[in-house]
């Protein structure tokens, strides 16, 4: 299992990247996020959402844990962290084995109901808006995604 890296200089920069993994996205495709507070998780999302073709306005769904979007597949972002105690199943199994493409914060809280195969990424702040996203590919079908927009 092999972890990549990408590295960018902007908000910018990161959405576009982001915006390149979300259009070759595909239905049932699980991705989790891990990041300190402003480490740019929300931005990578707004990017993925973008190349998903989603128009809405992205924010986190910190308050609601799941905020659903439409576009070319529907985008379910999930913001886990309020689930850090609990046992609480919200039918993620739905979502995961769904129509869409998930994104899921925090999701070592739910770690229990994480499909096995997923790409995990890892965004670290390396400078005033210079960001490190690193991916992890869980699953053929997550290293073919990788190695298509490395």
């Amino acid at each position: 299992m092999s972890t990549y890296q990408y590295e960018t200089k902007s908000a910018e920069e990161t959405m576009s990247f982001a915006e390149k993994l979300g259009s070759i996205l595909q239905k049932g495709d699980v991705l989790t996020l891990a990041g300190d507070l402003g480490a740019g998780k929300t931005t990578f999302t707004k990017g993925l959402a973008k190349g998903l073709g989603v128009t809405r306005t992205v924010n986190s769904p910190t308050f609601t844990i799941i905020k659903e979007y439409s576009g070319r597949l529907p985008l379910y972002h999930m913001d886990v962290y309020r689930l850090e105690d609990s046992d609480e199943d919200l039918g993620f199994d739905e979502y995961f084995s769904g129509e869409g493409v998930c994104v899921v914060e925090w999701a070592v809280f739910i770690e229990d109901y994480l499909p096995e195969e997923r790409l995990e990424l890892v965004i670290s702040h390396k400078g005033d808006d210079e960001r490190e996203i690193k991916l992890k590919p869980i699953g053929s079908r997550y290293e073919e995604r990788v190695k298509e927009i490395m």
